[in-house]
């Protein structure tokens, strides 16, 4: 399936909220700055980054994360696991906004803080932005983006259904041209699979 030729971004008049079991996706606080800038400066979160990022490095991916949620309703929503953690990391999707040959796309991507790890939150909070992508959004297929060696995305993503899209890797532009793991590979779903994988 080739990449579409364009699609239309649904927007909303207010940040959404979605809500499962254990997790909530939602717009971003300032009271989350904090938490946020400490995640990004984690050798841990870091490890498949080019590097942890300073606090004005940090602010300023908060400040865009928040507008995207903001400007449309939807993106990159800030994760919080209630009664447990008032901010966990981002959930969410988001239209990359550089050329690529799969493009134009909305992928879907998750990055938690190291306390919150290997409980299933990602996968969960995950299922409910795919589910919100198809059913609201309406998107033909959704992509996940990542370095080649990043596992346990790799994981979260076959848990969703993603399959590599062979053919598709690509050298992401905004990471510097000497960082060895510059290569991306593509994972994809589209909405007849998600919906069959949700009816069985």
């Amino acid at each position: 399936m080739p990449a579409v030729a364009s699609i239309v971004l649904r927007t909303f008049a207010s940040p959404v909220e979605i809500r499962t079991p254990r997790t909530l996706l939602r717009a971003w606080k300032e009271s989350d700055r904090e938490a946020w800038a400490a995640m990004n400066a984690d050798d841990a979160v870091r490890k498949y980054f080019p590097k942890v990022l300073t606090p004005d490095e940090s602010g300023a991916e908060f400040d865009r994360l928040d507008g995207g949620v903001k400007q449309r309703g939807w993106g990159m929503w800030a994760l919080e696991i209630p009664g447990t953690h008032p901010f966990a990391g981002f959930v969410g999707l988001n239209p990359p906004a550089y050329e690529a040959v799969w493009q134009p796309a909305v992928e879907i991507g998750w990055r938690l803080a190291q306390h919150t790890w290997h409980k299933g939150y990602a996968t969960e909070a995950a299922r409910a932005a795919m589910q919100f992508a198809f059913e609201h959004l309406q998107l033909p297929q959704v992509l996940a983006l990542s370095v080649t060696t990043n596992t346990p995305s790799h994981k979260v993503m076959d848990r969703l259904g993603m399959t590599r899209w062979h053919g598709m890797e690509f050298d992401h532009p905004r990471v510097p041209t000497d960082w060895p793991l510059k290569n991306h590979i593509v994972h994809r779903i589209d909405g007849g699979t998600w919906n069959t994988r949700i009816e069985t």
